[in-house]
């Protein structure tokens, strides 16, 4: 068609769809792209997990191979960065040792201006290498060179003393080389070419921890004035750590703060702690002044809350190791606790300080409470023989009073020195103390603690004071009467356990301390009975109080036995009282009570047993009256077992009391045991018919009839093998009438077993009538018929055991 033609008709003859229809077109081509883009994605997939399937069956690539796509590379055992700090390291040492080498070998071979020219060249070159090996990024290794540098500097100090200042005094010259190569490894630290490297900074400020103690050692300095210039070092090092940012410099400066620090700290308390007079002591305190300052600035800058703590307490201890020792100089050696402790309470004036922050309060706190803590640990040696130290009269018993308090705590035990103020440090620390009862997160170990530090105040105060004998007793009695009183009145969500335990440790030194004359001894224990019984009437305190007040009873009954002049076997019996009383007492306690109670009384009844063992009628009797508290115990539905107890009693009784008869017949022994016993089996059986006769009537016949059997083989006469024969064969007429197997196997063996016995003399003369070889003939012809009925044997003996076992 003509191109004007096609101009002029192709507008007209161009179709445009309307638009509902030209969307309906899109949406199908749409629908087509998509469903062909799953296609190709399924494809895809498929072809993935072709490919790996084939990865992992192919055999496994040599390690020549070189890494391809899919597979891992080759795990590599060092990277590149640590393979070039080993070896910038290696290097740098390598040079180093050749430098110094050179140093000490080559030196005197060159003349000054070579020495001179080599030095300064060398030293000029190594630290110039760094700029350009930074503008490179070369960091490393500008590292390892400027390290080079560094060391090339010392050799530089060292070779200048050897040739130009050898006559000056090594320690001075050391501490000026050390000044000028901190300030120059500062400077070229902070220059803008080198201010890109770690190294210069950390290296200046260790070489900066030198020059002041080198300079005191140069000027002949004591103790005092090292410790001065550690912790003026400290100090500067303490400054750098809380204002500089790099953290390579921080480090350092906090490891160089905390190891002078630390040094001049331990001297200076050594010093003060060995100051011979106040001028020493002044000096000593004006340095720990210093270190607690330095802490103490530290801990109100630092961030970390445990560590400003960790830092407030020592400035604490610091502190009151600093006044406290200008004190000790000043005062008494007793005093020396006192004066630390004083210190240390005062320190609780910073807890409420609210300006200060929190964790340089809560050190103070933490320094007061350590310092508190030493001070009480002072005192318990005096708390520990105030306690035990009475014991010493057990075996010096109502030998005479003392004339004082001190003699009767301290029989036989060094007295402490200093021990004069052992009350003001207890004291003085619970009345600290009592206040934080208030808070009641802590109040309960609070109470504990102030209650404990009271008790140790009042136990002591008697034999530090040294007051009469009867004066130091009732201060004791009265302190466990007030220990009782305050755990009768310690409140509902409270434990009166401290109280108690207290009251029963303070009522045991009484009783001991008492222990020095008689009428002290009855007096002490006779009142500990009746507080101890007092304070029963509490169920709260009953588990504790009630069993020890059935102990000092029956150490009072011991006491007013021995009082009387007694034999042990008599002062028993009033000793039984304890435990009739704590069968009383159990049958009308209810709760934890009742057990203690009962382990209490059955310790006195066995002390009880224990003394009457010499005299075999006072024995028989005590086990009589035992077997009675028992048998009334067991009256209760909870205490059953109890019975049998009671019997296995009443029986060692009787026994007892028949060997004091001298009666040697086994059936005295035996009888007063077997009918009681048949007694319970017959009532056993009437409540259990299925109950075993071995149960009910075993125990019973075997007591009976062994013992008998025994004595009946060693009797020559004829009446005990015939009553026990008799016994016997009437025992088994009875299991074979009422099918019963403890009568019929017991009575039958015992009846076989007499029956021996009758025959053996007859027997024995047969057998020397007969020749030697019948013996062994018979024997022969036995086993030779049993043999040959084994069966028909083996048959009878099933059933005769089936009979047995048809038997109950």
């Amino acid at each position: 068609m003509p191109s004007p033609v096609t101009r002029t008709t192709l507008p007209v003859m161009t179709y445009f769809p309307p638009p509902a229809e030209e969307l309906r077109l899109i949406d199908a081509e749409l629908r087509q792209l998509d469903a062909r883009r799953g296609q190709l994605l399924a494809r895809r997939a498929w072809l993935v997990a072709a490919l790996r399937q084939a990865a992992a069956a192919l055999p496994p690539a040599p390690a020549a191979v070189p890494h391809t796509a899919g597979f891992p590379p080759p795990r590599t055992e060092a990277g590149a960065p640590r393979v070039q700090n080993v070896l910038l390291l290696l290097g740098g040492i390598l040079l180093t040792v050749a430098a110094i080498a050179f140093t000490l070998v080559s030196w005197g071979h060159l003349g000054i201006a070579g020495r001179a020219l080599v030095l300064g060249g060398v030293t000029a070159a190594v630290l110039a290498a760094p700029v350009p090996l930074l503008a490179r990024g070369l960091r490393s290794t500008g590292e390892a060179v400027a390290g080079l540098g560094f060391a090339l500097t010392v050799l530089d100090a060292y070779a200048l003393h050897e040739v130009a200042f050898a006559e000056a005094g090594g320690a001075g010259y050391a501490a000026v080389a050390a000044a000028v190569l901190a300030a120059g490894w500062t400077a070229y630290g902070v220059l803008p070419r080198t201010g890109g490297l770690r190294l210069p900074l950390p290296a200046a400020l260790a070489a900066g921890q030198l020059p002041l103690l080198l300079w005191a050692v140069a000027a002949g300095a004591g103790p005092a004035g090292l410790a001065g210039a550690l912790l003026v070092t400290a100090a500067c090092d303490t400054a750098v750590a809380l204002r500089w940012a790099v953290p390579a410099v921080r480090v350092a400066a906090v490891a160089g703060a905390f190891a002078l620090g630390g040094w001049g700290a331990v001297t200076a308390g050594w010093l003060s702690w060995t100051a011979s007079g106040p001028a020493g002591a002044a000096r000593a305190a004006a340095l720990l002044l210093l270190a607690a300052g330095i802490a103490l600035t530290a801990a109100r800058r630092v961030a970390d809350e445990e560590h400003a703590v960790g830092l407030a307490v020592t400035a604490g201890l610091l502190a009151v190791g600093a006044v406290g020792g200008t004190a000790r100089s000043a005062l008494p050696a007793m005093w020396t606790v006192p004066a630390y402790l004083a210190c240390g309470v005062a320190l609780l004036a910073a807890v409420r300080q609210a300006r200060l922050p929190r964790p340089v309060r809560r050190g103070a706190a933490l320094a007061s409470a350590a310092v508190q803590g030493l001070a009480v640990l002072t005192a318990v040696p005096l708390v520990v023989i105030a306690l035990l130290g009475p014991a010493g009269w057990v075996p010096r018993i109502w030998t005479g009073a003392p004339d004082g308090t001190r003699a009767a705590v301290a029989a036989g035990v060094p007295w402490p020195p200093y021990a004069g103020t052992a009350p003001l440090v207890t004291a003085v620390v619970a009345v600290v103390l009592a206040p934080a009862a208030r808070d009641t997160a802590r109040r309960a170990w609070a109470l504990r603690g102030a209650l404990g530090l009271a008790w140790a105040t009042v136990l002591i105060v008697p034999p530090v004071l040294d007051v009469p004998y009867a004066a130091g007793l009732v201060v004791l009695g009265a302190l466990t009467a007030g220990l009782l009183l305050a755990a009768a009145r310690t409140r509902a969500d409270g434990s009166p356990v401290t109280a108690l335990v207290l009251a029963v440790v303070t009522s045991v030194a009484l009783g001991c301390g008492a222990l020095a004359a008689r009428p002290a001894t009855l007096l002490a224990l006779a009142v500990l009975t009746a507080l101890f019984a007092a304070a029963s009437v509490d169920e709260r305190l009953s588990p504790v109080t009630a069993p020890a007040s059935l102990a000092h009873a029956t150490a009072l009954a011991c006491a007013a036995g021995a009082a009387a002049g007694w034999a042990p076997q008599h002062t028993a019996l009033p000793v039984l009282a304890v435990p009739a009383a704590a069968a009383l007492v159990a049958s009308r306690t209810g709760g934890t009570a009742r057990i203690p109670v009962e382990v209490t009384g059955g310790a006195a009844a066995l002390l009880a047993i224990g003394l009457a063992a010499p005299a075999p009628p006072v024995l028989a009797l005590v086990l009589a009256l035992c077997g009675v508290i028992t048998a009334g115990a067991a009256l209760r539905p909870d205490r059953r077992a109890l019975g049998w107890a009671s019997a296995a009693l009443f029986v060692l009784a009787a026994w007892v009391r028949l060997a004091a008869w001298d009666v040697t017949a086994p059936e005295a022994y035996t009888l007063p045991a077997t009918v009681p016993a048949l007694v319970v089996g017959a009532l056993r059986r009437r409540r259990d018919p299925r109950a075993s006769s071995w149960t009910a009537y075993g125990p019973g016949l075997a007591a009976a009839l062994l013992p008998s059997l025994a004595a009946a083989w060693a009797d020559t006469h004829w009446l005990r093998p015939l009553l026990l024969g008799a016994a016997a064969l009437l025992l088994t007429l009875l299991g074979a009438r009422h099918r019963l197997q403890a009568p019929l196997v017991l009575g039958g063996t015992v009846l076989v077993l007499v029956a021996l016995h009758e025959l053996a003399p007859y027997l024995v003369q047969v057998t020397d009538a007969l020749p030697r070889w019948v013996p062994p003939a018979l024997a022969g012809l036995l086993l030779l018929a049993v043999g040959a009925t084994y069966e028909r044997r083996l048959r009878d003996v099933r059933r005769v055991r089936e009979v047995l076992g048809n038997m109950n």
